[in-house]
């Protein structure tokens, strides 16, 4: 279609229909955003706090979280007590060196950081993913960068099917409209039907998980740097067996990014 003397050039119409398009993708943004807040009012994720808008922290909520910041084990992400210099690697790490290549974690495992990972994970508070994700986003900035493909923990489709959604994709999917990059959740599947992590010891996890992941797309693997994507980063079992899997199929690179970490002794 050309334009034409009164008439409208084919590249107007067109430009009008997307205009109508976009408005019409936030008019039911919008809607969706209305019918969240009614079902969940804007409130503190810690306390539920009232709040002006949105999901949030009120201040104290906000002042209880630890955020893990530098200076922290290269590898591991593990917050150190003291500065003891760029680059270095905990004990940790050089003793049991992961199947990863790095991870980063936004915050310790308790109080307010644990209410909102049991809110996501047990108590469909799906609301909290974007948040969460945003400071995931801002915790993985060294790994972001790098990054060519996210991809969520999966879940077993039995426990899958029972829960209804995966708390991982959701973090996944939010972090990967954030940072820009493709987000790929079937491309790992969970072909075992491991049995709840809490409780197990550390080799009791390591067990559970053995030969539990499996990768549907070797094409989509091979020589990319990967960033897989959890809730929360405990033994660091489940990730190390997840990571294995994507090395074993190509993978160039798999780096961690969790929005909480499970320390074992106090920082």
């Amino acid at each position: 279609m050309r334009e034409t003397a009164g008439g409208w050039s084919g590249h107007a119409v067109l430009t009008g229909m997307g205009r109508m398009a976009h408005r019409s993708l936030r008019g039911f943004e919008r809607l969706g955003h209305a019918c969240r807040d009614l079902i969940y009012p804007p409130g503190c994720a810690g306390c539920g706090l009232p709040l002006a808008e949105g999901v949030g922290l009120c201040p104290p909520c906000w002042a209880s979280v630890r955020f893990i910041e530098q200076p922290y084990c290269a590898v591991l992400g593990l917050p150190f007590s003291y500065d003891p210099g760029e680059g270095m690697v905990s004990a940790e790490a050089i003793a049991n060196p992961p199947a990863f290549d790095r991870l980063r974690s936004v915050a310790v495992h308790d109080g307010v950081v644990r209410d909102m990972v049991h809110g996501l994970k047990y108590a469909d508070r799906t609301d909290l993913a974007p948040l969460m994700a945003a400071w995931m986003a801002r915790a993985g900035c060294d790994l972001l960068p790098d990054a060519e493909v996210i991809i969520p923990v999966p879940l077993h489709r039995w426990r899958l099917f029972s829960r209804q959604y995966n708390q991982s994709a959701e973090l996944g999917r939010w972090l990967a409209r954030e940072a820009g990059l493709p987000f790929r959740p079937l491309l790992l599947r969970r072909v075992k039907a491991t049995e709840k992590q809490v409780g197990l010891t550390k080799k009791g996890r390591a067990d559970n998980v053995r030969g539990a992941f499996q990768v549907r797309d070797r094409e989509g693997v091979a020589g990319r740097h990967l960033l897989l994507v959890d809730d929360v980063y405990t033994t660091g079992a489940t990730v190390n067996a997840a990571a294995r899997a994507l090395k074993r199929a190509g993978a160039a690179k798999v780096s961690v990014l969790t929005f909480a970490m499970a320390l074992s002794t106090p920082i």
